[in-house]
């Protein structure tokens, strides 16, 4: 286990890198099924789906991710369905750029930002597994499907912002006279890219609006956000905001959800060794081609905890299939925790849980106002307040996550 010489927060300075305003990320689930209890469907349950976004708008949330697989559900259609079940949330819409032509994916977003009016936001993947990339007829390889991933990005915004007609002869894409294209709600759409690779680091450095990364112990994501910064600087365009996730284990005390989280990491093994979750069927149980997936296993073949709450039991157990990281606690403990990592500079936090409708109102209720309370105590005073001197979590000397949870 990772451990500083001082607790993250012990004393009242607001670190110069710390984030002001912060977001909150949830992501839209189609049907009850679960890693913990995965039901046989690939279909949409409508009546869940429609109270689980409506769970999401009631607990603060701000954002909801609309997930793409080549077996799911379209992400463009649902992320309409969000918009118009909705007032508030914005729609991350999940966009594989070898799924579609970038004029038409740039017509789809301007028409979902009409519609939700400004709302719209686009992930991009460009793919890190091979087999899921052929299941849908592309072949390229990795560095050059971020490549695609640069031209298509550079369309999109041409395509929103071009006043007269224009032609394009590129690497991937090539079309005549094409414009002006349909324009969105306001200026732009946000773009956001995610990846580890240093492809993915230098297209989302030089190009994107937003850089996303899966929960890593603080020194490794602080020297992550560092270089994405870095990349910026050196292209002389603003620095993309930063997007960290997490699958949050919380309880009425530490014990509780440290216990919580070892049965939690039993039952995902389970389902996992039998492929009987959804998108699970396309990860696979060979070493994953992913830069990610290779870092969270790597961090997790070092040590289970890290930092105050960060447990990687859970990306173990999945082959980091996926955004798979813990933080685990008291809601206080798990909040101090995102404020560890607001203070490196995340100020979007994508928290999703294992028992996904109970677990996204529960963050709403107990998770998130603690956050927003500690940064409205900042706003106001200029200072810390003691939300993480009073948490300590597995700062805490002698602590011992085995011991809490009963582990044998």
């Amino acid at each position: 286990m990772s451990v500083p010489t001082q607790t993250p927060g012990s004393d009242r300075v607001v670190p110069p890198t710390a984030a002001r305003r912060v977001e909150f990320i949830s992501l839209s689930h189609l049907n009850p099924s679960t890693e913990l209890e995965p039901i046989p469907t690939r279909g949409i349950d409508l009546a869940y789906f429609r109270r689980y976004v409506r769970t999401l708008e009631e607990a603060g949330y701000d954002y909801t991710l609309l997930p793409y697989g080549s077996s799911s559900a379209d992400s463009f259609v649902v992320a309409s369905a969000v918009g118009q079940l909705t007032e508030r949330i914005r729609p991350i819409v999940a966009v594989r750029p070898n799924t579609a032509f970038p004029l038409v994916v740039a017509q789809q977003l301007a028409t979902l930002d009409q519609l939700t009016e400004g709302r719209a936001v686009v992930h991009l993947i460009s793919g890190g597994n091979d087999a899921e990339q052929a299941r849908q007829g592309d072949y390229l390889p990795k560095e050059r499907r971020y490549a695609r991933t640069s031209e298509f990005i550079e369309l999109l915004r041409r395509a929103w912002t071009e006043t007269a007609s224009f032609s394009h002869r590129g690497e991937f894409y090539r079309f005549d006279g094409f414009g002006p294209g349909f324009r969105p709600y306001g200026d732009t759409i946000p773009i956001s890219i995610g990846g580890q690779s240093d492809e993915a680091f230098e297209i989302g450095g030089r190009q994107a609006d937003v850089f996303s990364f899966w929960g890593e112990p603080l020194a490794d994501i602080r020297a992550q956000i560092e270089r994405v910064h870095a990349i910026a600087d050196a292209a002389d365009r603003p620095r993309p905001r930063i997007w960290v996730t997490f699958r949050p284990i919380i309880d009425r005390t530490d014990q509780l959800a440290w216990r919580k989280a070892y049965d939690y990491a039993e039952k995902i093994g389970a389902t996992f060794q039998k492929g009987a979750y959804g998108r699970q069927q396309l990860i696979g149980k060979d070493a994953p081609q992913n830069v990610g997936s290779q870092r969270a296993l790597e961090f997790a073949s070092r040590s289970e905890v890290y930092d105050r709450a960060l447990w990687t039991r859970t990306a173990a157990v999945t082959n980091a299939g996926g955004a798979s990281t813990a933080l685990v606690g008291t809601p206080e403990t798990v909040a101090a925790a995102i404020v560890d990592y607001i203070d490196v500079g995340a100020d979007l936090v994508s928290i999703r849980g294992y028992d996904t409708l109970a677990d996204a109102r529960d963050y709403g209720r107990y998770v998130l106002p603690l956050v927003r309370q500690e940064l409205a105590q900042r706003e106001a005073t200029g200072q810390r307040g003691t939300l993480q001197a009073d948490h300590p979590g597995a700062f805490a000397p002698g602590f011992d996550a085995d011991a809490l949870a009963g582990a044998r």
